[in-house]
């Protein structure tokens, strides 16, 4: 059955570069890529970006575990070319578009790969659909992340200054000093993409974030679980993630040495080989 679906969706996408879906109401950008190497119980995994960034941050991941199953991109809602939408229910609002994406192209089981925000998604996900989750991939990202201060300062500068007002602060989060003193151009690539964010998407992410308590959530989820954390998080430290790791019961907790926030960036090697380690 599986496989029936999959190849439904490799015809219909075959040619289309600029992928989107009306879900919720709103308009959702993504990107299908079907596998490279032909499997009897093919796999998709389903990629879920991080507040401030869009799908390319997944594109050196997601070209290699393409050999191993199908590739499921999207912009979330208030990012990349994804509407902004007044959600109503926090959080959840986020979910229930990846859940309704899942619908719209007939995918009956997948991988999420969730980062920061995107981990609290698929934590959702887990629990709301756990027959359609086979593995559950947790990058940088807690049950909880930061508290009501934090998120309501970063909200009042966004609101008074515009996102470059926050933005070196971000990127020093984002990746370690020593990346940044390496790969400058790559780092001022990633602050445009950053500072490009709809304003209004980036405050409304922040609120659900800033709501968003899933503690009872994650006690609750019993699909296999890997909950990785970069060395160099500022964000989500290595700590704050085991605590993640130590709710979910029998996960799997690694760390990347060196790693800041978003190791699909700075070391997608290493996180490719985990994210393949474990699903085999």
């Amino acid at each position: 059955m599986q496989r029936v679906v999959v190849s439904l969706a490799i015809v219909k996408y075959k040619n289309i570069n600029m992928q989107f879906a009306n879900l919720n109401g709103s308009t959702i950008h993504y990107k299908f890529l079907p596998g490279l190497t032909p499997v009897d119980d093919a796999m998709t995994f389903m990629f879920i970006n991080s507040l401030g960034t869009d799908y390319r941050i997944w594109n050196d991941v997601a070209a290699e575990l393409r050999y191993y199953g199908n590739i499921l991109l999207f912009d979330n809602r208030g990012h990349g070319l994804s509407d902004t939408v007044d959600d109503a229910n926090g959080i959840n609002d986020y979910a229930d578009d990846a859940m309704a994406l899942l619908e719209h192209l007939s995918i009956e089981q997948c991988i999420p790969i969730g980062l920061s925000v995107g981990g609290l998604v698929a934590q959702i996900m887990a629990v709301h659909i756990p027959k359609k989750i086979r593995k559950l991939i947790l990058c940088d990202t807690r049950h909880k992340i930061g508290n009501a201060q934090i998120w309501n300062d970063r909200i009042s500068s966004v609101k008074k200054e515009g996102l470059r007002a926050i933005s070196d602060g971000v990127m020093q989060r984002w990746f370690s000093e020593k990346f940044r003193s390496e790969n400058a151009a790559t780092v001022a690539g990633y602050k445009n993409m950053l500072e490009r964010t709809p304003p209004l998407g980036y405050i409304k992410t922040c609120e659900a974030i800033r709501d968003a308590d899933l503690t009872e959530i994650a006690k609750q989820i019993k699909i296999p679980s890997l909950c990785i954390a970069g060395s160099e998080d500022k964000s989500t430290t290595p700590g704050e993630v085991k605590n993640l790791a130590d709710l979910i019961k029998g996960s799997k907790f690694e760390v990347i040495e060196g790693s800041g926030h978003i190791p699909c960036v700075d070391n997608p090697e290493l996180l490719t080989k985990l994210i393949i380690d474990f699903i085999k």
